[in-house]
């Protein structure tokens, strides 16, 4: 009798016992992938072994169960990349809108700067034109206005070096956040 193509009963019944076992692993494992992916919590052979109570020999061991982590913690890493290019991109435009609003800003001083500026020249070329002609009170007034004029044009002009100090950093934000984009974009590349 050819002892080698037939099983014993002891021998079958091992067999049968651990092929069990396997499937119950397989099952843990899966499930406690689907648990890490529930919990949004970070796909690793440590992590699923831990979470499944096998240990990490039998993942790499067993084919199924290696194919069912690497899909797992593949699919991790591009719902993370994806993630992390959308709050580049939110971030990116929130820095792109700061820094068109800093334009505007910055181009709407300086129209009102010219405008007072004329404004200025055009009263002091009134005031020189009829200064023989007006009172003292009329002098007064113009003095006062003038003195009013000079004040909106200083505070006007430091809010326009403001608004130029941050149209400058949100300049420099955002190159940073296109450096840190190209960045990201190679590493998902890689």
């Amino acid at each position: 009798m050819n002892t080698a193509t037939v099983p014993e009963p002891r021998t079958a019944a091992a067999l049968a016992a651990r092929r069990r076992r396997t499937e119950a692993a397989l099952h843990r494992v899966h499930a406690a992938i689907a648990r890490l992916r529930r919990e949004k919590t970070h796909v690793s052979v440590a992590a699923v072994a831990r979470r499944a109570d096998v240990s990490r020999t039998s993942l790499y061991d067993n084919l199924e169960a290696r194919t069912a982590v690497a899909t797992a913690m593949a699919e991790a890493g591009e719902r993370r990349s994806q993630m992390l290019a959308e709050q580049d991109n939110e971030r990116e435009a929130t820095w792109r809108e700061r820094a068109l609003n800093a334009e505007e800003g910055l181009k709407a001083a300086q129209a009102e700067i010219l405008a007072q500026r004329t404004r200025i020249g055009e009263l002091l070329g009134q005031v020189r034109d009829l200064e023989a002609e007006w009172t003292e009170e009329a002098i007064q007034r113009i003095t006062a206005e003038n003195t009013a004029l000079k004040q909106r044009v200083r505070r006007l002009t430091a809010d326009n070096r403001t608004l130029d100090e941050r149209l400058k950093a949100a300049r420099s934000n955002l190159r940073f956040q296109d450096r840190r984009v190209a960045d990201l974009e190679a590493q998902v590349a890689g």
